[in-house]
């Protein structure tokens, strides 16, 4: 990876933190695309399409000289209950509803993972089961006051307080309801290098 340039496309902290922590040395670069999605396909390739669409339009913006030398990292973080996918709360209120929902349930965080390269395109889903334990309105509304997760899907960050307090079990990768399964993004990494 020596001497190849990586671009994060993603202006997510949390995504930042990761890569940083795994000691990965990147730039970052985003620009605006649409998070919509074909509806007829399936939950578990919804963030991998919209991961897709935000590396596309970064890969497409550097010359195909400048390629040669780049790989490309975006992704995408869905919350599903019960197969329906939950984004970020759009106010307040929305944010109660959505946690209110989570509340003493088992929901799936799923991130899909989309890297380019001048010779490979690697792209996985990686899913994450997260049990709440049953929530007070309090505790709701002292969360989201204390902590305003208006830009995270499902309304929380497993790091924050909510996840240290209101949280039962979790079952697979924890750095992928952060945003991004950084050991598997370090695999694929060694492999797209080459």
């Amino acid at each position: 990876m020596q001497n190849k340039k990586i671009i994060l496309a993603s202006q997510s902290p949390r995504r930042k933190q990761l890569l940083e922590w795994a000691e990965i040395s990147f730039e970052i670069k985003v620009l605006h695309t649409k998070e919509d999605y074909p509806k007829d396909i399936c939950i578990e390739e919804v963030p991998v399409h919209i991961a897709y669409e935000k590396a596309k339009i970064v890969w497409s913006s550097f010359d195909t000289t400048e390629q040669k030398n780049i790989i490309v990292i975006a992704a995408d973080t869905v919350v599903v209950l019960e197969n329906e996918i939950i984004g970020k709360p759009e106010n307040r209120k929305d944010a109660i509803n959505i946690l209110s929902k989570l509340s003493g349930k088992k929901h799936r965080v799923i991130t899909g993972v989309y890297i380019i390269s001048k010779t490979n395109i690697i792209s996985f889903y990686d899913i994450t089961f997260v049990r709440f334990n049953t929530l007070t309105i309090e505790q709701i509304e002292y969360y989201i006051d204390q902590y305003k997760p208006y830009d995270k899907a499902g309304a929380y960050a497993i790091q924050e307080w909510i996840g240290v307090t209101g949280i039962n079990s979790i079952e697979g990768d924890f750095y992928n309801v952060m945003g991004l399964p950084i050991s598997r993004v370090v695999k694929a990494l060694e492999v797209i290098a080459i």
